[in-house]
C-alpha cells in the first residue's frame, strides 16, 4: 500500500496521499508534514459519509470520487474497495492528471488486496 501511495506522490501538484478505513481509522499514509494523519483521516471520513447519505436519499448509486476545492488546495476522495483513498493536492493542479492517476492507484489497491 506504501509503494501505490509513494508513487502517487511523485504525479506533479499532489501533496500527500492516504488510505482511510470508513471508520476514519487511517490505514496506510504518506502525507506532508503540515497535515495530521488522524486529523485528516476523521475529515474525509466525515465527507464521505455525507455525500454517501446524500447520494442514498436521491437514489443514486454511492460516489466514486469526490473533489473538494478550497484556497489554497484540494482534497479527493476516491473509493478504492480496500478503504477510501484520500489525495491532496496544490490548488493549481492538473485535475484530469491527478484523477488518472488516482483511477491507476485504485486500480493497484484492489489488486494487492
Amino acid at each position: 500500500m506504501y509503494e501505490v501511495l509513494q508513487e502517487l506522490n511523485k504525479t506533479s501538484g499532489i501533496t500527500g496521499s492516504m488510505l482511510v478505513a470508513e471508520d476514519g481509522m487511517v490505514i496506510a499514509a504518506d502525507l506532508d508534514s503540515t497535515h495530521d494523519d488522524e486529523t485528516v483521516g476523521a475529515l474525509a471520513s466525515s465527507i464521505a459519509a455525507s455525500v454517501r447519505n446524500s447520494m442514498a436519499k436521491l437514489g443514486r448509486d454511492p460516489f466514486e470520487q469526490v473533489t473538494i476545492e478550497a484556497d489554497h488546495n484540494q482534497m479527493f476522495l476516491a473509493d478504492a474497495g480496500v478503504g477510501m483513498l484520500v489525495v491532496t493536492a496544490e490548488r493549481q493542479v492538473n485535475i484530469g492528471l491527478v484523477r488518472l492517476e488516482i483511477k491507476n492507484a485504485v486500480g493497484r489497491l484492489q489488486e494487492n488486496h
